[in-house]
């Protein structure tokens, strides 16, 4: 499924996107535990003996009527737990080694609900959510994300359409594919209540259901998830599923987010918290962006007409990129997210935001750009495409795919998958005839490894950097420091443009100003003593 073809708004993780058991995978910050499960069909009346599995790293268990594993006395899956079933006659068999890493079983919806965005990596939004599970011992395997549809006269074929796609990919892989765990994610409009989100979702859930089942998958649970209480579309019994809902689990008291937590597995805020760094300025500041931008590229025409023109640019913008990530290393922000975009976005003026966002358009200095991509260069650049990127302001939206595409490519390179597939998938929305931002994202949904790109990326720089050698060489001159990959002889910092004396900070005008970079007490704040970005 194409994102931008479908009759609603494209959404950062779209029905292509699941794991690589899946024809469009979605690996999350989970991919390096191997997160597996436990899910036997929800609610049944004779649960089956728990069997013992042995992963190679550290893995999530889930059964919805199973009792909690014990690492310390693993079960023997030929021996039922149930002590009547046990022959008494029979030597006992050597009990399996204890797992190295821990085994949580999560049991019943609650605890489904609460994994749900430690399998992502984030809070979904106003999201359908679709897992498969696999082989004997049910573990997760293919999961792909879709914004829920405004027109429900859409529901129906994006219900089929989701059911084939996660269907038709998990069974490519060996392992049997024994059902689906399905969660619709959305919270209540003014004048709404969690209840009735639930029934104004319910025939979605339906026809998910019966797209699944005509595909001759069940799926065992569906789940809506909605202010703060779940509820199942499965389950008849008001005993354990009331009307009005189950709570959830508090964030980080539960089994699940102790086992994530020693995992090292990360929750990086909602879905609609990490579309907002990327959205672009509004108000008075986007308008005075938007006419650097007019200035810019009014100049930036008769400079590519001059002889060489085209490598000049080249030149000065990676320069300029140069020196502002060396700006962005010495001053690290901290505090909230808010507060270290509005950091951010206070150390780099209007118009050298501009020039970059402009000279960032041509395809060549975007590819060299890309090489700042790990070491100690990664963060710092990271920042600055994502404070480029909120400068692509008005009639300039379009030129935020190639700040957009490099984000994505920094992230997916330091292994923050979810944070590549919005930036990536904000960067189609731009522009869908990004081959750069294509590439990427099909290879993320993929699960394929990075490394190799980087390595080519490396290989260039060095090409670049021996040329550059040879020709300093050549003229008897000294070695240039332009260029990605050159931390130790780049530039200082370029001035700050303005009136020293002016009082400026994260909100003021359009230049940065003097920070000071100790204790948060002394950090200077804005007028309201808030460092948010406006």
């Amino acid at each position: 499924m194409n994102p931008h073809n479908e009759p609603h708004d494209p959404t950062p993780d779209d029905a292509r996107t699941h794991d690589a058991e899946s024809r469009a995978t979605h690996p999350d910050p989970t991919d390096s535990h191997t997160a597996n499960s436990r899910a036997d069909k929800p609610h049944s009346a004779n649960p089956r003996p728990d069997e013992t599995y042995d992963p190679p790293s550290p893995s999530l268990f889930c059964n919805t009527n199973t009792p909690l594993t014990d690492p310390a006395n693993p079960t023997d899956p030929e021996n039922p737990t149930d002590p009547a079933a046990a022959v008494d006659s029979a030597p006992a068999s050597p009990s399996p080694p204890p797992p190295t890493e821990p085994q949580v079983t999560l049991r019943g919806p609650a605890e489904l609900a609460d994994a749900l965005p430690y399998l992502l990596g984030f809070y979904p939004d106003d999201s359908i959510v679709m897992v498969a599970l696999h082989g004997e011992r049910t573990r997760f395997g293919g999961r792909l994300r879709l914004g829920i549809p405004t027109d429900p006269s859409h529901w129906p074929d994006v219900g089929d359409q989701l059911a084939d796609c996660l269907i038709s990919g998990a069974r490519k892989r060996s392992d049997r594919l024994v059902g689906i765990l399905v969660f619709l994610c959305q919270e209540p409009a003014p004048g709404e209540t969690g209840q009735d989100v639930k029934e104004r979702l319910r025939p979605l859930a339906q026809r998910l259901r019966t797209a699944c089942g005509s595909l001759d998958v069940p799926v065992l649970e569906a789940l809506c998830l909605s202010n703060g209480r779940f509820w199942s579309y499965c389950c008849p019994d008001y005993r354990c599923c009331p009307a009005d809902g189950t709570p959830l689990f508090l964030p980080g008291t539960s089994v699940m987010a102790a086992a994530a937590a020693y995992a090292g597995m990360q929750v990086r805020g909602s879905l609609k918290e990490m579309d907002a760094r990327l959205a672009p300025r509004t108000g008075p500041r986007g308008v005075d962006q938007e006419k650097a931008l007019d200035e810019a590229a009014s100049e930036l025409l008769p400079r590519m007409l001059r002889p060489d023109g085209v490598g000049t640019v080249r030149r000065d913008t990676l320069e300029l990129a140069a020196a502002m990530i060396h700006r962005f290393r010495r001053d690290t922000p901290s505090g909230s997210t808010r507060a270290r975009d509005a950091c951010d976005d206070a150390l780099i003026t209007d118009a050298e935001a501009a020039t970059l966002i402009l000279g960032l358009q041509d395809r060549a200095t975007r590819d060299r750009a890309a090489e700042w991509m790990d070491g100690p260069d990664a963060a710092a650049a990271l920042r600055l495409w994502r404070a480029l990127a909120r400068r692509c302001t008005g009639g300039y939206d379009e030129h935020a795919a190639a700040p957009l595409t490099l984000a994505g490519w920094v992230c997916w390179s330091t292994a923050d998958g979810p944070s590549a597939r919005v930036a990536l998938s904000r960067a189609l929305t731009a522009d869908p005839d990004c081959v750069f931002a294509q590439l990427l994202h099909r290879a993320i949904n993929e699960g394929l490894d990075p490394e190799p790109l980087r390595r080519c990326l490396r290989r260039q720089r060095e090409e670049a950097e021996a040329e550059t050698e040879a020709e300093t060489a050549s003229t008897g001159g000294e070695a240039t420091t332009t260029g990605p990959g050159r931390t130790a002889q780049r530039p200082a910092a370029p001035p700050r443009p303005g009136n020293s004396a002016r009082r400026r900070g994260p909100r003021g005008g359009s230049g940065p100003g003097p920070r000071t970079t100790g204790a948060p007490g002394n950090r200077r704040t804005g007028r309201d003593g808030d460092r948010s970005r406006r």
